[in-house]
């Protein structure tokens, strides 16, 4: 028996023939959510790579289990037809990204940020993180 590959190995039509490793799809490292339906009455499970499937049931953990399962089986399925399957999400963020805001309010901020000896960058993140 052969092993499973867990990665397979592209070469890039780049001059300098650079390498591109390209992951097996793994479901488990999808971006699922769950969420209460008024219209349905039920818990609605569903997969970010995945938009047109979902799961609803009447228990929330069901409809997580249920949506992950379901999307397991279309992957597989996906896979044995020699489908293109979408990987998870593999971005990295910087952690910085600027808005414009009114002088007035930009204002406001450095005061308060003086005031409280922080940086204006240490308020706005205190102020975006509270729930």
């Amino acid at each position: 028996m052969k092993p499973v590959k867990k990665t397979s190995v592209k070469k890039s039509p780049s001059s300098k023939q650079a390498l591109t490793i390209v992951a097996k799809p793994d479901p488990s490292k999808y971006t699922y959510r769950t969420f209460w339906s008024e219209e349905d009455h039920e818990y609605v499970g569903t997969c970010a790579q995945f938009p047109s499937l979902s799961h609803l049931d009447a228990n929330q953990q069901d409809a997580f289990q249920g949506i992950v399962a379901l999307v397991a089986d279309v992957v597989a399925d996906m896979t044995a037809k020699g489908e293109k399957v979408p990987l998870h999400d593999v971005r990295v963020f910087s952690g910085q990204f600027k808005v414009r805001i009114p002088t007035a309010l930009h204002r406001r901020l450095v005061l308060e940020a003086e005031d409280m000896q922080i940086s204006m960058n240490r308020l706005v993140s205190m102020r975006l993180a509270a729930d």
